[in-house]
């Protein structure tokens, strides 16, 4: 199966021509001007968790969680998202019990757009939070109609899943998701798995893990205080993100790790030969370091569950994360979170985020040449 037309601005296709091979994107400083119209700040919007954006014919196509609906922003300037238009695409049947609806993300495949997001629906198979997909045919996705095509069954044992993603490698596409391997009478664990996929709605392979919590830093669930907002232990591996290197012989998911309760919600590094047997565990390789953390000199916390876009010219690349401004949040359903970009560069096949840039801080816009 050939799968066409996924998005490039998640880093997931191979950019292997010579412009964005030779393009080293210039690195995140401030801006040197006041100019309404060539500066921005964080955050993007009041709140907003999970962001996601999709790029196509001149417009990104923004989401994230609502928590009850799908909601869609239209923009040409992702940093203009407070003047953008935005309306609501999906809500559960009148009667439904559908419920925590989270971290939607909207891809463009075969020439029809995809929405993938986690659901509890307790008429469903499970109790629990299930990963499902959307389809429109419409070329505008903020026309036509979003269509439940159903559950994106993961595993035979229909274990609890999010975040899902997918991304295409060698005219391959894969799915990746946070889910449990179990059920554990005394802890939750969520580890990171991957997929193959038959067509947008359709995992064909076993789920392989990739990812465990297994670092200190991967491990918090306890606030800085060491209180336990929960009746029990919480492992978090969750939000994988695909990146290919600008010379697409590296296929990166990074990863958020830790509650996102907690000020340590940081972000994660897995990498792989693009080349290689994707489904093969030993192909991932795990940076033993954090590769994004909070900043709280700046008043930044809990930064995660990011995407990735590019910049309307193809010359910079950009992090779209939640971060919060105070070091714990009562409300973890996303009140205290709120979208948020910077530029990043690469380093050797590498992606190099820095730290979070503080709250109202001018940075460049995104290059539009």
């Amino acid at each position: 199966m050939r799968i066409k037309n996924i998005n490039f601005i998640t880093g997931v296709l191979l950019m292997l021509s010579a412009q964005s091979c030779a393009t080293s994107p210039a690195s995140n400083e401030n801006a040197a001007t006041n100019d309404e119209e060539t500066v921005f700040t964080n955050p993007l919007l009041d709140r907003g968790a999970d962001p996601w954006s999709y790029f196509y014919k001149g417009k990104y196509y923004y989401m994230n969680t609502v928590g009850d609906r799908l909601e869609l922003w239209e923009t040409a300037d992702l940093t203009e998202l407070r003047e953008a238009e935005h309306k609501t695409v999906w809500r559960p049947e009148e009667g439904s019990k559908m419920h925590s609806i989270w971290a939607p993300e909207i891809h463009r495949i075969d020439g029809k757009w995809y929405i993938y997001v986690s659901i509890v629906d307790p008429d469903g198979v499970v109790p629990y939070h299930q990963m499902y997909v959307l389809e429109n045919a419409s070329d505008n996705p903020m026309e036509g109609t979003f269509v439940m095509k159903g559950r994106l069954q993961t595993d035979k044992g229909n274990n609890w899943g999010i975040d899902a993603s997918v991304f295409e490698i060698g005219g391959e596409l894969y799915a990746t998701w946070s889910g449990w391997p179990q059920v554990y009478p005394d802890k939750q664990v969520q580890c990171i798995y991957i997929a193959h996929m038959s067509n947008p709605w359709t995992i064909d392979s076993e789920r392989i893990l990739i990812s465990k919590p297994e670092y200190d830093w991967e491990m918090n669930y306890k606030e800085a205080d060491g209180r336990n907002p929960f009746d029990k232990i919480i492992y978090v591996n969750e939000g994988p993100q695909p990146l290919v290197s600008p010379n697409g012989k590296l296929v990166h998911i990074i990863y958020s790790a830790s509650g996102v309760w907690t000020p340590y919600y940081q972000l994660g590094l897995l990498t792989a030969d693009a080349s290689g047997n994707l489904l093969d565990p030993k192909s991932w390789k795990k940076s033993d370091k954090p590769v994004f953390s909070q900043n709280p000199e700046a008043g930044v916390y809990a930064p995660g569950h990011n995407s990735f876009f590019m910049s309307p010219d193809s010359s910079e690349y950009y992090i779209l994360y939640h971060a919060r401004d105070v070091q714990y949040d009562s409300q973890v359903q996303g009140e205290g979170r709120s979208p948020r970009a910077q530029k990043f560069t690469w380093e050797n096949g590498y992606p190099v985020f820095g730290v979070p840039v503080a709250k109202g801080v001018e940075l460049s816009k995104p290059s539009a040449k």
